[in-house]
């Protein structure tokens, strides 16, 4: 409950503060490319219920029915302003909405889309039963996952085999020894490696 209540005031007053910068990340997405400026996206949520994830959209519109949805580094669909804002992890943003209303947490196992959580075994669903987050130690240590996906022969399969259960089995570690500190401290050390300090 405390998380829960920490997660409501920080994602409330990060959203009041933020709110110019959101206008002139819309403005430019919407001046860089056609197309809206969010990107709304079903993910797979607490206890298994999907959700619409927001962030601030970093291609093409309609690029998932190009490419997939799985986004390797050098993706020809990302746009100049789309790169930026994924360098700093700026399109993240907007998840604080997601927060706000109950569906994500600051910390938390990011959430999958369907099609690969269809493939999580008995012991992997055990991320389904906290709210996902728009950051936890795998997205951390993975913090270059585009980079490691395109230098692979088959970014897909990688993805499914190697990179995917080594991110579950980081967060199923975690939540077993989760406290409102140790949240804290993810979103410090996440802070600290987009800064790359």
């Amino acid at each position: 409950m405390a998380t829960r209540a920490f997660d409501l005031v920080a994602a409330s007053l990060g959203l009041l503060v933020l709110a110019p910068l959101f206008v002139v990340i819309a403005l430019l997405i919407r001046l860089g490319s056609p197309g809206p400026a969010l990107f709304r996206q079903e993910r797979v949520g607490l206890h298994g219920r999907p959700f619409r994830i927001y962030k601030f959209r970093t291609m093409h519109q309609d690029a998932e029915a190009v490419g997939g949805q799985l986004t390797v580094g050098g993706d020809r669909r990302i746009t100049p302003v789309g790169a930026f804002l994924r360098r700093f992890k700026i399109d993240e943003l907007p998840q604080l909405i997601n927060v706000v209303r109950g569906e994500m947490a600051l910390v938390g196992p990011r959430p999958e889309v369907p099609r690969y959580v269809a493939h999580y075994d008995a012991r992997q669903r055990a991320v389904l039963a906290v709210r996902p987050g728009i950051t936890d130690p795998a997205s951390i240590e993975f913090s270059a996952e585009n980079e490691l996906l395109q230098a692979s022969g088959d970014p897909e399969a990688t993805y499914l085999h190697e990179v995917m259960p080594t991110k579950l089995a980081m967060n199923l570690s975690y939540l077993e020894r989760r406290t409102l500190r140790s949240d804290i401290g993810v979103i410090l050390a996440t802070l600290r490696r987009i800064a790359g300090v």
